[in-house]
């Protein structure tokens, strides 16, 4: 069966991005860099929604040459969407425009391929709501975008405990946190 694992990249504050920020919010080093490149990070699935898709499609498109993205270029890719049409441009990609849930929820019973998702703010809540992720990473950036922040990760997600299975620091800076889920259906202690 396969694992579910959730990757977000934040700011302090939990956004995804920020305006006039360039990609990493600028911070990314040597050592985090050679983390991402590693083989062991490229042997999985990587599922996104439609708007991810477009924005790093994109971005593959405008620069073929990054060794980033001509790494993803190879990777097997699944966006869910209801609003592209085949034929996706960016090599690799399959579309599903059925129930992303019940499709994940198939993709991890008939595979051993890991899964993870990249972005991708909408499907990630409903994959976690759904009990699907089986963990839960952040590699949180050392910077508040309080006036500039844009798309916060955790806005309208359910209640979810987190349990630390692993952590690493980066260049001296960058925090990455790895937990196991378990969606709550109100705080503790209260009845349900």
């Amino acid at each position: 069966m396969a694992t579910l694992m959730v990757d977000f990249i934040i700011s302090l504050d939990g956004y995804a991005s920020a305006e006039g920020w360039p990609g990493f919010w600028g911070m990314e080093g040597p050592e985090y860099l050679a983390w991402l490149d590693t083989e062991g990070e490229k042997r999985h699935v990587s599922l996104m929604g439609a708007t991810t898709y477009r924005v790093m499609s994109g971005f593959a498109a405008r620069m073929p040459d990054d060794p980033g993205f001509a790494e993803m270029e190879k990777m097997p890719k699944v966006v869910f969407s209801s609003t592209l049409d085949t034929p996706l441009t960016w090599q690799n990609t399959e579309l599903v425009r059925g129930d992303a849930v019940e499709a994940v929820r198939a993709m991890k019973e008939n595979s051993e391929r890991p899964l993870r998702t990249l972005g991708s703010l909408t499907l990630v809540r409903s994959l976690l709501a759904a009990g699907l992720v089986d963990r839960f990473r952040v590699v949180l950036f050392p910077v508040i975008t309080g006036a500039t922040g844009r798309q916060r990760i955790f806005d309208a997600y359910p209640d979810v405990r987190l349990d630390l299975v692993e952590s690493r620091l980066f260049d001296g800076r960058l925090q990455l946190l790895e937990y196991t889920p378990t969606v709550l259906d109100g705080p503790p202690g209260q009845p349900s």
